[in-house]
C-alpha cells in the first residue's frame, strides 16, 4: 500500500519540533529550521536525508520507488521517494531516521521517550 502526500505530511508533522515551511516553493519540513523531509510541488515525490548507506541498500532493493537526488545533494544521502511506490509502513521509520540526523539530542531523547538529560552547570568555585 502506497502513501499519499497528505500522510506524509501528517507523520512528518508528528515529530517533535517539527514545522512544515518551504523551500523554493516546494514544502518541506524542518527541526530548528534544518531540513530532514519534504514534498516536491506535485506532491508525488518525497525527500528524505538519510545515511548515505541507508540510501545505497534502499536504492538497490527498490530503485522504482527510492532515488538519489542529483549531483552531491544524492552523495551526501538526500533521496527522492515515490509515493505511489513505497510502502506506506515504512515511511514512518524512514522519517524518523532522515529527523534524527539533523535534530538536537533533546528532541531525539523525546522521540525516544527517553528523558531528556539536563546540561550540567559549570560549578563556582
Amino acid at each position: 500500500m502506497s502513501i499519499t502526500a497528505a500522510q506524509w505530511r501528517k507523520l512528518a508533522c508528528a515529530l517533535p519540533g517539527v514545522e512544515e515551511k518551504s523551500h523554493f516553493e516546494q514544502p518541506d519540513f524542518r527541526v530548528r529550521n534544518k531540513i530532514f523531509a519534504g514534498l516536491d510541488r506535485e506532491e508525488t515525490q518525497g525527500v528524505l536525508k538519510l545515511a548515505p548507506e541507508l540510501q545505497a541498500m534502499l536504492c538497490a532493493s527498490k530503485p522504482k520507488a527510492f532515488l538519489p537526488a542529483a549531483g552531491g545533494w544524492g552523495r551526501s544521502g538526500w533521496t527522492h521517494v515515490v509515493l505511489a511506490r513505497v510502502d506506506a509502513g515504512a515511511v514512518p521509520e524512514l522519517l524518523r531516521e532522515s529527523y534524527r540526523l539533523v535534530a538536537p539530542k533533546l528532541l531525539i531523547a523525546q522521540l525516544d521517550g527517553k528523558p531528556a538529560k539536563k546540561p550540567r552547570r559549570a560549578r563556582a568555585r
